[in-house]
């Protein structure tokens, strides 16, 4: 059986439910679904380039307490209340995500939590 490892960091965003902001096993980390909240006061930044950069800065920080860096991410799953706002997305994410880019989803949602307009998920590789 795997060993699970924790990561928990207050460079990104408390957890606000039953989760964890990340769980490593082995050499894969999987980081929690992050919205544009700040990690300091814990409010939606505003606009939604502001939200698809801090959610890059949210999952950038989590990697890092995990030992990586979003340039090893495999798999990011995004999340998105409009699904227009897809090449911001791209955008956004070449700047934290090298290439070879990660395979990833994009699906569209009716809603997210705290009124945000996206969030992203990651799987994330790290050396042992």
């Amino acid at each position: 059986m795997s060993h699970r490892e924790v990561i928990a960091t207050k460079s990104a965003p408390a957890a606000i439910g039953a989760y964890s902001q990340a769980v490593c096993v082995g050499d894969l980390v999987f980081i929690s679904g992050q919205i544009g909240l700040d990690p300091v006061s814990m409010t939606l930044v505003e606009g939604f380039e502001a939200e698809t950069v801090q959610v890059f800065e949210n999952l950038s920080a989590l990697a890092l307490a995990a030992g990586s860096t979003l340039s090893e991410a495999v798999k990011l799953t995004v999340y998105l209340t409009d699904l227009s706002h897809f090449a911001k997305v791209n955008e956004i994410m070449a700047r934290y995500c090298a290439e070879p880019f990660p395979a990833r989803a994009a699906v569209g949602v009716a809603a997210l939590p705290r009124g945000a307009a996206i969030e992203v998920d990651a799987i994330i590789c790290r050396s042992s």
